[in-house]
């Protein structure tokens, strides 16, 4: 079965671990997520598992979205992930990832998006300096100068501005699992994760980090 699942962000709390050390954790509400579609190299040139999270009624869902839920034998959800597998992903349509696929003590990375900050200027965004804060210098939380002389005489790609904060896809590695409730379907995970509460996350084992013996 597949290490990946997705989850509802619930808030974060505090709990003390078998070392009796208080540990920071957030609380994510992870599946079931039933298998909807898996695909293969001979039918649609990649390895895939598409799972979904959410019931859902049928007349919110259209038409191509409820057959293909159908097809699967499962009752409509709200949101549909793709996840790349290689090789045999080790399941088939209709199967249920729980968090039981997860251990205790294991790592694994998350992917969520962050909160929306709405416009911002480069003090807030980028940690700009800024200006002097007294004696009438009238600069304190501007940009500053972004032109240039004759050669170049352009300003740069990529130049720190003002503009829209937040609601950006990020994904935090290496946290580890605390503590699984799987009556419950919660994961307790180390630290924090990105997005608002009642955001949704997906849940992976981790990429860049070994599995432990």
């Amino acid at each position: 079965m597949i290490q990946t699942i997705l989850g509802k962000k619930l808030g974060m709390t505090q709990i003390y671990d078998k070392d009796h050390v208080l540990v920071p954790v957030t609380v994510v509400e992870a599946g079931p997520c039933p298998v909807v579609q898996v695909k293969t190299e001979e039918t649609d040139g990649y390895s895939a598992v598409q799972i979904g999270f959410g019931e859902d009624k049928e007349q919110r869902q259209n038409k191509a979205k409820l057959g293909h839920t159908k097809k699967a034998g499962v009752s409509p959800v709200r949101r549909l992930t793709e996840v790349r597998c290689d090789g045999d992903p080790g399941c088939q349509a209709g199967d249920v990832v729980t968090v039981e696929s997860f251990t205790e003590g294991q790592i694994v990375d998350v992917v969520g998006v962050t909160k929306g900050k709405g416009f911002q200027g480069v003090m807030k965004r980028f940690r700009v300096a800024g200006g002097p804060a007294s004696h009438g210098s009238m600069f304190h939380r501007r940009i500053g100068s972004i032109g240039m002389r004759q050669s170049p005489g352009r300003v740069f790609k990529n130049q720190k501005m003002p503009g829209q904060m937040g609601t950006k896809q990020r994904t935090v590695q290496n946290l580890r699992i605390v503590k699984i409730d799987a009556e419950k379907n919660i994961l307790l995970v180390r630290g924090a994760l990105p997005g608002a509460n009642g955001g949704a996350v997906l849940i992976r084992a981790a990429i860049k980090r070994k599995p432990q013996a």
